[in-house]
């Protein structure tokens, strides 16, 4: 920019200040005697003149758009590092405000954790029931933004089954059912477009235990309802569970806890005892972790004790 200057000053000099006349089609320019000069778009000079200039111009336009936006991708990773740990953490009401500032972004990936937030945090006891309720269909509302933003987030989809499935318990039983169908298809999108999430597939290994063991009068009165309601069997509930322990060992109390249950349903005592075993075991983190440990202790006393029966 100065040399641009520099060799401006100069030729303005060279020619007095006066007007100064160029070939081609007559355009009007002042110049410094405050005289009128005529100057056409075919000539070189003017041109010449006038490109540094704007090129500089350009170019610092251009350079602090593109610091703008690094500026706003370290921000964003920071965030979502910040947050990530939290979660970790099981700091579910800082983690909550934290990411309530980013309620209104465009990015998917703010808004699918605020929706994580707002679930985990309507389940913390004492919860009051209004809040527990304006938190659960919170939670549906970011994850539903987050996918209009981002549709091959896999994220976006897994929890977007979660807290379609939390939103259920307040619509009725015909809305559940019918739910489910559309919570299966994101569950087998979220694997699709992650198959080594394994937070995924225990979800949808516990659709279909939901599904086995639903009682009869339930399936009863879900046939009324629907042509052909969801079903599922302990088979294919302990294939999915089976197969997240082997993308990601011993992730979550609760795949513990329910291959324990699976392995029950299925009369596997053995099998049963031992991962219930592993469920009451498991170190508490957070509140999930210590119902687990006690509901693993419940069950693993129960089949030890069906064991040694015999029956």
């Amino acid at each position: 920019m100065v040399l641009t200057r520099c060799v401006s000053r100069t030729l303005l000099s060279a020619s007095g200040a006066k007007a100064i006349r160029i070939r081609g089609n007559n355009r009007h320019y002042r110049t410094t005697s405050g005289k009128t000069a005529t100057a056409g778009t075919a000539g070189g000079a003017a041109f010449l003149l006038g490109l540094p200039a704007l090129s500089c111009l350009a170019y610092e336009a251009y350079r602090r758009v593109q610091s703008s936006a690094v500026v706003q991708a370290l921000e964003k990773e920071e965030v979502l590092e910040q947050a990530d740990y939290l979660y970790s953490c099981a700091e579910t009401e800082k983690l909550y405000q934290l990411l309530l500032q980013y309620k209104d972004s465009d990015d998917a990936e703010f808004l699918w954790r605020l929706a994580r937030a707002s679930r985990d945090l309507s389940l913390l006891p004492n919860m009051e029931a209004e809040r527990k309720k304006q938190l659960v269909f919170e939670a549906l509302e970011y994850v539903t933004k987050a996918l209009e933003r981002d549709d091959k987030c896999f994220a976006a989809h897994k929890w977007y089954a979660v807290c379609l499935s939390d939103v259920g318990d307040y619509e009725g039983v015909k809305v559940k059912i019918g739910n489910s169908y559309i919570i299966r298809d994101h569950l087998e999108t979220a694997i699709k477009l992650n198959p080594m999430d394994a937070t995924s597939i225990h979800i949808l290994g516990y659709w279909c235990f939901a599904f086995a063991e639903l009682p009869w009068y339930q399936r009863k009165v879900a046939a009324v309802i629907f042509a052909s309601p969801p079903s599922s069997t302990y088979e294919e509930a302990l294939e999915f569970f089976l197969k997240a322990e082997e993308v990601d060992p011993n992730f979550y109390s609760k795949n513990l806890l329910m291959l324990g249950k699976t392995y029950m349903a299925m009369k596997d005592k053995e099998k049963a005892l031992l991962w219930l075993t592993k469920a009451k075991d498991y170190p508490a983190h957070t509140q999930e972790d210590k119902e687990v440990q006690l509901s693993g202790l419940a069950n693993r006393n129960h089949t030890s004790f069906r064991l040694v029966s015999g029956n």
